[in-house]
């Protein structure tokens, strides 16, 4: 009973999250990224661009483009897009199209106001030259900024359970038939994206603030989904494999895995010691390893997400 209770509450947090997440995607492209007519991949990328050319609700080009690729990823690749994903879908069109209902497409982050104490005309703030007039926009605080929200709305969204789906599909579809890694298909229909703002706007500046947010925003769903700790895996190839390990079991009190090998030049049977450790205890580690065996073999690999006694627990599902 009290484990289905904590399942209960688990799932209810984790749709919270969805909700969440979904609620600030919509404030980053509404507020930050579609004001400075920035498309950072997507398919909001790609309707913040139809939206200035041709005018149309943000919210309705996309909802356009998602509903029709969630249908085709589905026939094409099989019910892979659950129901978080489904829903992450509907709730950032109603935010955005609530946002455009209540607040518009004027930006948040803007420099300057008239003679009289009122803010610039918004309707044509990007035209407004280098220098001059009152008002001038600042695409490097609102770059930092949409960056940010994207990726702490995406990161709740994927640790919510959801999936973002949208342009994704089109990569996963192009997976399937090409064998092209998905990470480089990602990259290509995303970049495409990104590009139309040049296409559209012919300022050059637009796709390179484009991919900062995108890469801003890779940060911070690595932030959200993995978390600031990076503990170190430590592979130590030794002689003096004795004292090395005294000093992790009692030193450090930690475990570890002892590893028979073979050294390739010489054909000799070498022990290696396979161990996890926190920062601080990799530190002392390190400060003594010279002691313990100043001729060690060590590779340190950082590690985003442990699992295990004395690291973080096994997930239930």
């Amino acid at each position: 009973m009290a484990i289905q209770k904590k399942d209960v509450k688990k799932e209810i947090f984790s749709y919270l999250l969805v909700i969440l997440g979904s609620a600030l995607f919509a404030v980053g492209d509404v507020m930050f990224v579609n004001p400075y007519h920035l498309a950072p991949g997507g398919t909001y990328g790609l309707s913040n661009v139809l939206n200035t050319v041709w005018p149309w609700r943000i919210s309705y080009y996309a909802i356009c483009m998602d509903i029709p690729l969630l249908l085709i990823g589905t026939w094409i690749l099989g019910p892979r897009f659950g129901i978080k994903t489904v829903l992450s879908t509907i709730l950032i069109f109603f935010f955005t199209w609530l946002l455009e209902t209540v607040w518009g497409y004027d930006p948040v982050v803007f420099i300057g106001q008239v003679a009289d104490g009122r803010p610039a005309d918004l309707t044509s703030w990007m035209d407004i030259p280098h220098g001059g007039g009152w008002f001038m926009p600042d695409f490097v605080v609102n770059t930092l900024l949409a960056g940010i929200i994207y990726g702490l709305a995406i990161g709740l969204i994927f640790k919510g359970g959801a999936t973002s789906g949208g342009s994704d599909i089109i990569s996963m579809i192009l997976h399937k038939y090409t064998k092209i890694s998905l990470g480089t298909l990602v990259m290509i229909v995303d970049g495409c994206i990104t590009l139309s703002t040049l296409i559209a706007f012919k300022q050059i500046r637009l796709p390179i603030y484009s991919i900062l947010i995108i890469v801003i925003e890779s940060y911070m769903i690595d932030l959200i989904v993995d978390g600031l700790r990076t503990d170190k895996t430590v592979f130590i190839v030794t002689d003096r494999y004795e004292a090395i390990r005294e000093f992790i079991l009692n030193d450090l009190h930690r475990g570890g895995t002892m590893i028979l090998g073979q050294g390739l030049y010489q054909g000799k049977g070498r022990h290696m010691i396979y161990c996890n450790l926190s920062r601080a205890d990799f530190v002392k580690l390190k400060g003594n390893l010279r002691l313990l065996d100043p001729g060690a073999f060590v590779n340190v690999v950082n590690s985003s997400e442990i699992m295990g006694q004395g690291f973080r627990s096994i997930p239930e599902e």
